[in-house]
């Protein structure tokens, strides 16, 4: 991950939000491109408050982002009372300030929890019904694009690559062609999931755009380590019911999802991006597409 270009006490002091407020500046772990930082504020009234400031750490055209959707997503979810609320955004320093959200960070085990589920899904479901929102993700398109522009890097691919890609246009083939797009988050790790006092709060919109709600729940379960208990629930929960038609689906997608992360390992190794082995984390990525290959059908 690259260093930011402008210092976070800069970005601070060009936001209105916070300028000129004595400010408290904490790193905060977690995220492979983007920096981080919790900002407590207090100005001469006494007043506090805290926010997260994220600077942009990686080429978001590359990695097909677009800010202004990403903006309008976000919105949309805290309306919806599905994410943080947005405060400021400098689009020519690639910067974003958002409330500060207590609570816990979850994990994979978490999120596969019933408790938790029974109240991730229903939110996730009605931010799928809620008003056609900003922005387009297509999961076969960004596959492509990452394959194109990590070939161009000069990436050397594993010798299964080729048969990953020709499962694709499999994958795609199947999927249904009347269904109409959705508002969708398209990245639901655990990480970007908060258990706050006042429910759970979901965070970083980068890839968010109107797209398929079966990619959502798909890269929800292959994110999270879902068993095919853990996807029938998710199912029940969502549709009342888990028909064998949707358990295919949302297992193709799960598909496209590892395909997804593992493509956007190797564009990121191309791209030179900070320290981490992308090279390693699309390998490993790719490794369990292919493994998943013979249950998706089951």
């Amino acid at each position: 991950m690259t260093r930011p270009a402008t210092s976070p006490a800069t970005i601070l002091e060009l936001m209105p939000t916070t300028r000129g407020r004595a400010a408290s500046i904490t790193p905060l772990s977690g995220g492979m491109t983007n920096h981080n930082y919790r900002v407590d504020v207090q100005d001469a009234a006494g007043s506090r408050d805290s926010y997260v400031l994220r600077l942009t750490g990686a080429d978001p055209g590359s990695l097909g982002i677009d800010r202004l959707s990403e903006i309008a997503c976000s919105q949309a979810a805290a309306l919806a009372g599905l994410g943080p609320e947005l405060v400021e955004f400098l689009p020519e320093h690639g910067a974003l300030l958002r409330r500060f959200v207590p609570g816990r960070v979850l994990s994979p085990d978490d999120i596969r929890q019933p408790s938790v589920l029974e109240r991730l899904v229903p939110a996730l479901r009605r931010y799928h019904e809620g008003p056609p929102g900003a922005g387009r993700f297509d999961v076969f398109s960004t596959i492509r694009s990452y394959h194109a522009q990590a070939m161009a890097c000069g990436i050397v691919f594993p010798n299964s690559m080729g048969d990953a890609l020709e499962e694709l246009v499999r994958l795609e083939v199947q999927r249904p062609g009347n269904d109409a797009p959705c508002p969708c988050h398209n990245d639901l790790l655990a990480a970007n999931v908060i258990d706050s006092p006042n429910g759970l709060r979901v965070i970083d919109w980068e890839y968010a755009g109107m797209g398929d709600r079966f990619f959502d729940l798909g890269n929800l379960a292959v994110n999270n380590g879902f068993t095919p208990e853990d996807e029938r629930r998710l199912l029940e929960l969502y549709f009342l019911q888990a028909e064998d038609r949707d358990l295919r689906r949302l297992r193709r997608m799960r598909l496209a999802s590892d395909l997804r992360e593992s493509l956007w390992g190797f564009l990121q190794a191309g791209l030179g991006a900070g320290t981490v082995d992308y090279h390693a984390y699309g390998c490993r990525h790719l490794e369990r597409f292919l493994q998943g290959l013979g249950r998706a059908e089951g």
